[in-house]
């Protein structure tokens, strides 16, 4: 029975340490700006300045045949694959945008970066790209992302945003903000660009 408690004190120090590493680190990341312009019950509405990006382009249709290959290319690029070898700190959120045609993923650069400072990637399929602004409806939820809740909560969003009468303008983006190894407060988003004025 001692044992026991052994091991469970140890598994409960252990936890205990990942969940401060996991916390501080997740303090520490860089978030894409925005600004939230509204907020419903079960959504809000935002605004996300132009922001530079590093991109790759897929002819995968959803999350899963995406998130791996395009996570690693990307991270490639900032961890010194590129022509300098520079290592560029990762932000937060990853975001994949899906359609019926295929599909994008990208890394938000550190807001101290223009486009002209970033050096370029060693891989071709790595693009560095700098967006418009935009207004979007954003949904959140937790856990871990899969196709399936992906597309729930899109649905969702879609239905909310539709009873509001507020008007679609583009596809929409899954933003994932843990990385792989957080088993707990996990945050994701689900957002689609819309027709909004202020």
């Amino acid at each position: 029975m001692k044992g026991f408690y052994l091991v469970a004190g140890i598994a409960f120090v252990f936890l205990m340490i990942q969940s401060y590493k996991v916390v501080s680190s997740s303090l520490k990341t860089e978030n894409q700006k925005y600004r939230v312009v509204r907020t419903e019950a079960q959504f809000e509405i935002r605004f996300y300045p132009s922001a530079t990006f590093a991109k790759i382009y897929s002819t995968g249709t959803n999350y899963k045949s995406v998130a791996n290959s395009g996570f690693r290319k990307l991270a490639g690029y900032i961890f010194g694959g590129n022509e300098q070898k520079q290592s560029i700190a990762m932000t937060a959120p990853v975001r994949i945008e899906m359609s019926d045609k295929g599909s994008t993923m990208s890394f938000v650069m550190p807001e101290k970066y223009k486009e002209s400072d970033l050096p370029k990637p060693n891989d071709s399929g790595v693009q560095i790209v700098k967006s418009s602004p935009q207004y979007v409806a954003a949904i959140t939820f937790g856990g871990y992302a899969d196709d399936e809740k992906i597309k729930e909560k899109r649905d969702q969003l879609l239905k909310l945003i539709q009873e509001k009468g507020i008007k679609v303008a583009g596809e929409y983006t899954f933003l994932g903000y843990n990385a792989p190894f957080q088993f707990w407060s996990r945050k994701n988003e689900v957002i689609i660009p819309i027709e909004w004025k202020e």
